[in-house]
């Protein structure tokens, strides 16, 4: 009958809208970035714990009696509630877990963690989860607000290239095995060259051991190396295969050497 037909109809999309019921849920971030939106309310990128890259809007957080917009800020470590919407969650609440007051107030120690943030926010994707990235991004955060050491950046983008299942050769060529003479690194072809193969650029064999051990169990030991051309030619390095991994330029990276 007409009657049952009318009952049997799906409600119109704007009905489904308005009865639609958004699901809270808590979980811990770093904040990558954020973008302005209208007057007062800013976009929210975080790498979340449990759900990798999630993007929200935090209203008002950019009046001046907001009451959490300062831990909305890049670099922030929070403890967050969300409001799961459509295409943009909303942060309702956010409590500090780690201040930084260091990165905060360093300019050095500041632009390589951005460094960081925005190897990550290229590198993750969003809603899936990645906890040893983010134990990975936390860690490093903690450590340059607690010594700044030069190898911390480079060591990070390391790892994070590893994690992304594009750790370097760094024991023999790439090209044909040779474990001899390696003078080169190639980020196309993912590791070391020797003499008769070279391609790419020129590399110490200081700068390969460095390598070496902030990818292995020699974390420790790196980090309490000073400023040096090897470090630097390290940390070059790693920009560079990360940048070709993502294909395209870290703009906060050629901030800091200009």
């Amino acid at each position: 009958s007409r009657r049952q037909g009318k009952c049997l109809r799906s409600p119109r999309p704007s009905v489904w809208r308005r009865t639609h019921v958004m699901a809270i849920y808590r979980e811990q971030g770093v904040i990558l970035r954020t973008y302005k939106l209208g007057e007062s309310d800013r976009i929210v990128t975080v790498l979340t714990q449990g759900r990798g890259k999630v993007r929200a809007v935090a209203k008002g957080v950019r009046k001046t009696k907001s009451k959490f917009g300062s831990r909305l800020e890049p670099t922030g470590h929070a403890a967050l509630q969300f409001y799961e919407g459509r295409e943009l969650d909303l942060i309702t609440q956010a409590e500090s877990l780690d201040n930084f007051r260091k990165i905060r107030h360093d300019l050095d120690r500041y632009t390589r963690s951005v460094m960081m943030l925005e190897a990550v926010d290229q590198v993750a994707q969003e809603h899936e989860a990645n906890p040893k990235m983010y134990r990975m991004l936390v860690g490093a955060l903690r450590a340059i607000d607690d010594a700044n050491a030069p190898v911390i950046v480079a060591g990070f983008f390391w790892k994070l290239l590893a994690l992304e299942g594009y750790s370097p050769q760094l024991h023999v060529c790439v090209s044909c095995g040779e474990t001899e003479d390696l003078i080169s690194f190639d980020v196309a072809e993912g590791g070391v060259t020797c003499k008769r193969c070279r391609t790419g650029a020129r590399v110490s064999e200081a700068a390969i051991t460095l390598i070496r051990a902030l990818l292995g169990g020699g974390l420790g030991t790196a980090l309490k190396l000073d400023e040096s051309e090897t470090t630097r030619a390290v940390e070059h390095l790693a920009t560079a295969a990360l940048e070709h991994h993502i294909e395209r330029r870290l703009r906060s990276a050629h901030t800091l050497r200009a």
